[in-house]
C-alpha cells in the first residue's frame, strides 16, 4: 500500500476521531457513521427522521425563541399543528431583511445557545449577523464530509484548496492553520489573483504536490483550466473537482473536464447552513443535506399567494435548519433561486432528495489591472468582518476599469474603516483604482434584487 493511502487511513481512523472527540468534543465521527447509512435508507424511513427532527426544532423555538413564539401566536398556531414536511408551509417565509432586524429575538433564551457567531457575506449588498449552537456545528462538518465523499474526497489524503485564503489575526492562529494543513496534507492557493504567472504557480504546485481532490471556486478552476487547456499543460490523470461558491455552467464543466477529468462535482451551499447539496458519482443533480437541511423551492404566484414549485420549475429557495437550536433558521429565503428534479431514485441508489439545478447564483466577474478575471465573490469575504458598519455594498467596474465601491454604513462607520476597505480592495484587484463611496443608498435592479457587482460593458 502507498505511503499516501496509510496515512490517509490512519488520519480517518485514528487522528481525526481523536482529534474531534477528546480535543475539540466533537461528535462529528458518530454523525459521519450515521449519515453514511441513512442515505440508503428508503424515502419514507428519511421522511420520518426529518419529521421527527423537525418537531423537536420546532418545539424548542416555540418555547425558547421569542420571535417564533410571536410567529405561531400570530397564527393561533402550535408545533403540534406540524405535522409534516407540506406542513411547514403554514409558517412564513423568513426574509433576509427580517433575518437581520430579529437578531435578538432569535437567539434561543436556553440552552442550546448560539456558541458560534458569524456573519453573511452580502450577497444582496447587505451582511447578516447569525449564530449556531455547538450540535449545530457537529452536524455542518458531517454532512460536508460526506457530500465531498461522493467526490472521492479523503480526509488526510493531498488536497489543493484554490480557495480565497483568510487572513489571520494573529502569529498564534497562523502557526495553527500551518499545523493543521500539514497534518491534513492541504494546499491553499489564493484563487482571487489570476495572471498568467499566477496560473503557472497553481500548475506548478499540482505537479508538486499531487493532489487527490481539489476543492475551488468556480469560476476560479474554469479560469485555471482553460489556461491550461490553451497551453497544452495537464501532465496528470483525473483528479476530481468540487466546485463551490458560484454557478457552474455547462462550458465551464467542460474546460474542467478537459484539464482535470471527468471528475467534475458541482457543490450548493451557503455561510449560514454550509454544505446544502452535493452532486454524486451518477452526476444528476445534487443531492441534498436532507437530514440536516429541508429544502423547499416556493413560487410566488402573480396573485402574492405562494406554493410548492413543481419538479422543473424555477422557483425560490428556501431552507429550515433542523440542527440550530441556538439561533434556528426555519423556512429562511436565502435569496436564491433553484430547479428541484423529479422524483425518483437516483442511478447511485441513494434516497435523498435532488436539486435539478441552482439558477440564480452567478458571480460577476471583475477584471484587474493586467486584465486577469477576479471573482466578484472577493468583495462578500473581503465586508464580512465589516457586517456592523456596512449595511449595503454595491461594486461598479466602469467602462475604464476603476471600481466604484459603494457602501451604506451604519452610524459607526468611520474614515479610518472606509479608508482601510478601500487600501484592501486595491490589494485584492491590483492595478485597478477602487474608491470607497459612502451613500445613503443602493437602488434595486428590474429584477427586485441588489446588485453587488456590476460590470458596464
Amino acid at each position: 500500500m502507498p505511503v499516501s493511502d496509510r496515512y490517509s487511513r490512519l488520519f480517518q481512523s485514528v487522528l481525526f476521531p481523536l482529534w474531534e472527540t477528546a480535543v475539540r468534543g466533537r461528535n462529528t465521527p458518530t454523525l459521519i457513521a450515521q449519515l453514511e447509512r441513512t442515505q440508503w435508507r428508503s424515502r419514507d424511513e428519511i421522511e420520518a427522521l426529518r419529521v421527527g427532527a423537525l418537531r423537536r426544532l420546532l418545539d424548542h423555538a416555540y418555547r425558547n425563541v421569542p420571535f417564533y413564539r410571536s410567529r405561531f401566536d400570530a397564527l393561533s398556531m402550535t408545533p403540534g399543528d406540524i405535522r409534516s414536511i407540506a406542513d411547514l408551509a403554514q409558517l412564513p417565509v423568513l426574509t433576509r431583511d427580517q433575518g437581520i432586524e430579529s437578531y435578538t429575538a432569535r437567539r434561543s433564551l436556553r440552552g442550546p445557545r448560539p456558541t458560534i457567531s458569524k456573519s453573511t457575506g452580502g450577497t444582496t449588498g447587505q451582511p447578516m449577523r447569525f449564530g449556531y449552537d455547538a450540535g449545530s456545528e457537529d452536524f455542518r462538518q458531517a454532512v460536508k464530509l460526506r457530500g465531498w465523499g461522493w467526490a472521492g474526497y479523503r480526509m488526510g489524503a493531498p488536497t489543493l484548496y484554490y480557495w480565497l485564503l483568510p487572513r489571520a489575526p494573529s502569529r498564534a492562529q497562523q502557526l495553527k492553520m500551518r499545523v493543521d494543513r500539514a497534518l491534513k496534507r492541504e494546499t491553499y492557493i489564493d484563487c482571487t489573483h489570476r495572471s498568467i504567472a499566477d496560473m503557472d504557480a497553481v500548475v506548478a504546485s499540482i505537479r508538486k504536490t499531487r493532489p487527490e481532490t481539489i476543492v475551488t471556486f468556480s469560476q476560479a478552476i474554469a479560469d485555471l483550466a482553460r489556461h491550461i487547456n490553451q497551453g497544452g499543460l495537464r501532465t496528470w490523470e483525473t483528479i476530481p473537482v468540487l466546485c463551490s461558491a458560484e454557478r457552474l455552467s455547462p462550458a465551464d464543466r467542460a474546460e474542467v473536464a478537459e484539464a482535470f477529468g471527468p471528475a467534475v462535482y458541482e457543490t450548493y451551499g451557503c455561510r449560514e447552513m454550509m454544505l446544502i447539496a452535493a452532486e454524486c458519482e451518477a452526476h444528476a443533480g445534487m443531492h441534498s443535506s436532507a437530514e440536516n437541511i429541508i429544502v423547499e423551492v416556493i413560487v410566488t404566484d402573480l396573485d402574492g399567494s405562494q406554493r410548492a414549485a413543481d419538479p422543473g420549475e424555477s422557483g425560490d429557495v428556501v431552507l429550515t435548519d433542523l440542527h440550530n437550536f441556538g439561533m434556528p433558521f426555519i423556512r429562511y429565503a436565502i435569496g436564491d433561486r433553484a430547479i428541484l428534479a423529479k422524483e425518483g431514485m437516483c442511478s447511485c441508489g441513494r434516497s435523498l432528495p435532488r436539486i435539478a439545478s441552482i439558477e440564480g447564483r452567478v458571480a460577476e466577474t471583475l477584471r484587474d489591472g493586467a486584465g486577469a478575471n477576479v471573482s466578484g465573490l472577493l468583495f462578500n469575504v473581503l465586508l464580512t468582518p465589516y457586517a456592523s458598519q456596512v449595511r449595503q455594498f454595491q461594486a461598479v467596474q466602469h467602462k475604464h476599469g476603476g471600481i466604484t465601491l459603494k457602501l451604506v454604513e451604519n452610524q459607526n462607520l468611520d474614515e479610518v474603516t472606509r479608508a482601510a476597505i478601500q487600501l484592501r480592495s486595491r490589494d485584492l484587484v491590483p492595478g485597478i483604482d477602487v474608491q470607497a463611496l459612502i451613500v445613503d443608498e443602493i437602488p434595486l435592479a428590474r429584477s427586485g434584487k441588489r446588485q453587488i457587482v456590476i460590470v458596464e460593458k
